[in-house]
């Protein structure tokens, strides 16, 4: 199969071909025709797998060439850093052609976005909030809609954009193509989706959140932070860990982790997350994705559909709290046919949701010994407290009567004088 048997034209062919796209994927061959045809679709498949040309070269194809003032097309993405990536994206594939993007998002300044729309725009990518900013201020004008694609469905519908999205759907011309696209779609956002999707072609190309096989995924028992911190400095002793973003569970563990390893590191880490300045994430971003900086400690603000190529290695310094974001961490890596390493580090109270992310994934991940010559460093400061907290709760999702460890203690202390 090729692009040209998918009825795609020469000059997105030519535009792929620049960008290292030699066949189409599997995700590709199912959307692109129905795509052109005008259905609505709903794709599912592995991160790293082409779903972003598989839904953006047939919406370029659909739209053809610059034409008024007025978008014709909509990309609605949930995060500031995926909207940039996007539109990215979308200028690579359009570069033989006419086609206008503007790109919309929160954090930023609005002036330079209204001075972009006054001058014209075919398509438009997007955060829910900005554009509808935009909209109500009458610099965006959305009359000639025929494409609204959400990307990371199953994100926007779950993050409290379901408002936005409704408020968007009243403005936006009835007739028009939908097309959302994720790696995982719950039964919840399915449901959701009924909203405005009329008969939608579903297309899966693997079981939900299964990871690509081109990445290789490792998991090693670490007690605590500490040792957890003395690992990942000592990994960097390889020059194979040349791209790795790190995920971290909370902003304030990044920061930490950062910190850490930009005294050991220097200038080659940056942190990103929500409370850092747009200016300090886009550029932070920019430079991973140049090459300029070999690590990248984030949050979860960059486990869905950032697209930088050759990542190393992702490390899951802590087990995200929602399993479906372990398929979108480590799918940062492997993509494009290239291959790609998934480390995590685990400790005591993060074993039960690694057992609920192998019961996702449909397999076990392979336990790897850390190695002898790591140091096994003390607690922080109410560390154990906090593990044991969360170990209570898990056995009390496990078994409702389970009363906490404080009641087990009492209970053997009884038992004793007896």
């Amino acid at each position: 199969m090729t692009f040209k048997d998918l009825n795609i034209t020469r000059q997105f062919i030519n535009a792929m071909e620049d960008l290292g796209f030699e066949t189409p994927t599997e995700i590709q061959i199912k959307a692109m025709k129905p795509i052109l045809a005008g259905q609505d679709v709903i794709g599912i498949a592995q991160t790293g797998t082409g779903k972003t040309a598989a839904f953006v070269v047939p919406l370029l194809q659909k739209v053809k060439f610059a034409q008024g003032s007025e978008p014709r097309a909509i990309i609605m993405v949930p995060t500031r850093e995926l909207a940039v990536q996007m539109e990215m994206n979308v200028n690579d594939l359009a570069k033989y052609t006419d086609l206008r993007c503007v790109c919309l998002y929160g954090g930023s300044g609005i002036k330079a976005q209204r001075a972009a729309l006054d001058q014209g725009a075919d398509i438009i990518v997007g955060t829910p909030g900005r554009i509808m900013d935009l909209y109500l201020e009458g610099r965006l004008v959305l009359k000639k809609i025929k494409t609204l694609v959400l990307d990371e469905a199953d994100r926007m519908m779950d993050m409290g954009f379901m408002h936005q999205l409704r408020n968007f759907l009243e403005v936006v011309p009835r007739k028009r193509q939908n097309l959302l696209f994720s790696a995982t779609f719950s039964e919840r956002t399915e449901e959701l989706s009924h909203e405005f999707l009329e008969f939608p072609l579903k297309i899966e190309v693997a079981p939900q959140a299964t990871p690509a096989a081109t990445v290789d995924q490792k998991l090693y028992h670490i007690p605590n932070f500490k040792t957890k911190l003395v690992f990942a400095e000592r990994l960097f002793d390889s020059e194979e860990f040349n791209r790795v973003i790190i995920f971290c569970r909370t902003k304030d563990r990044a920061n930490r982790v950062h910190r850490y390893l930009d005294r050991k590191l220097g200038d080659d880490v940056r942190v990103i997350h929500s409370n850092k300045a747009q200016a300090t994430r886009i550029n932070a971003f920019k430079a991973f994705q140049n090459g300029e900086l070999r690590v990248l400690v984030a949050t979860d603000v960059t486990a869905r559909g950032v697209d930088i190529s050759n990542v190393s290695h992702v490390i899951n310094f802590d087990v995200p709290w929602k399993v479906e974001d372990y398929t979108h961490r480590i799918g940062r890596t492997g993509r494009a046919r290239t291959t790609g390493v998934a480390m995590s580090f685990v400790d005591e109270s993060e074993r039960y949701q690694i057992k609920n992310i192998e019961k996702l994934i449909g397999d076990k991940i392979p336990v790897k010994s850390l190695p002898k010559t790591i140091e096994h460093m003390e607690f922080l400061p109410g560390e154990e407290k906090e593990m044991a907290r969360e170990i209570d709760r898990q056995k009390k999702i496990l078994d409702p009567t389970y009363k906490g460890a404080f009641h087990e203690r009492k209970k053997k202390k009884k038992k004793k004088r007896r």
